[in-house]
């Protein structure tokens, strides 16, 4: 009778049946991947929809992207269990994005691709893979324009408040300012706050900070997490003028083309890390005042 073979002297695929890694099949898959986004963020960003774009979507992209990539040890861990209903549901993305991109409805195409990945991982590690992307996924829905006609209804009364506020403190601040409702003057310019500067689509992206803080920090109190929610609306206001300052600034010292031109998209970014400190620092201030039983 033939000894068996020790452990140690087996060959390495006997010790491992998971299949090698296939770069080439990963490559291809990852141009096809950014076929279908690199156009849709391209016309979100630089295009004809970017007239919505509030400067943070490339950002919620990369921030979305890093979440994936730290579950990679995990879902490497996960067994293959294709699905057939990934098939289905890629199947679904697709056709959902040629109608959304043929039809030029951005957040159509921007659901669609958030479709067609979450296919992709049900087709190769089956549905116990979107528990551990659920939230990356979800997140790049913040990067959705939010209807035009929405902020319009809502962003009334923000506009007039922000530019009341950022005015107030440039004046306090020593700059020759002066308001008219929501046109602001500040030397021999007028600036005009718009529904992109008034905090709705501010607010719904400090939301997704605000989850994405209370995830990173893996806080289980809903009194906490609810908190944090809440705070994001006064957050959202704050940011926001600081971000009009910014521009009132770049405008009087740099000219009008200056305030207009990149130096108004890199205001966006710089809401978007304003933002982020202030919910810090009211995070801060919620561990300091709330008991300790609600923070658990």
């Amino acid at each position: 009778m033939q000894a068996d073979v020790p452990a140690l002297n087996r060959p390495a695929n006997a010790l491992d049946p998971s299949p090698p890694f296939d770069a080439v099949a990963f490559g291809l898959l990852a141009l096809g991947l950014a076929g279908l986004w690199l156009p849709t963020f391209w016309d979100l960003c630089f295009g004809v929809w970017s007239a919505q774009a509030q400067g943070h979507e490339l950002i919620i992209l990369a921030v979305s992207g890093w979440l994936l990539y730290r579950q990679r040890v995990a879902l490497q861990a996960l067994p293959d269990a294709p699905s057939r209903w990934g098939g289905v549901v890629l199947a679904l993305g697709l056709l959902l994005y040629a109608f959304g991109r043929s039809q030029q409805f951005l957040r159509v195409e921007m659901i669609a691709l958030i479709l067609v990945l979450a296919a992709l991982f049900v087709s190769f590690k089956g549905w116990a893979s979107l528990r551990r992307v659920w939230f990356p996924l979800f997140f790049l829905l913040f990067a959705l324009p939010l209807p035009y006609s929405l902020v319009l209804a809502v962003t009334a009364p923000l506009k007039l408040g922000v530019s009341i506020v950022a005015t107030q403190l440039l004046l306090w601040l020593g700059f020759p300012m002066g308001r008219s409702g929501v046109v602001m003057t500040i030397g021999q310019y007028q600036l005009l706050v718009s529904e992109a500067c008034a905090g709705l689509q501010t607010m719904f992206t400090l939301e997704a900070m605000g989850l994405l803080y209370a995830s990173l920090m893996n806080y289980r109190s809903w009194v906490r997490n609810a908190s944090l929610a809440l705070l994001v609306v006064p957050v959202a206001f704050g940011a926001n003028v600081v971000r009009v300052m910014i521009l009132v600034l770049v405008t009087y010292y740099f000219g009008d083309a200056a305030g207009r031109g990149f130096i108004h998209g890199f205001a966006g970014m710089v809401l978007f890390a304003v933002g982020l400190a202030f919910v810090v620092a009211a995070d801060r201030g919620l561990g300091a005042l709330l008991p300790k039983r609600w923070l658990a």
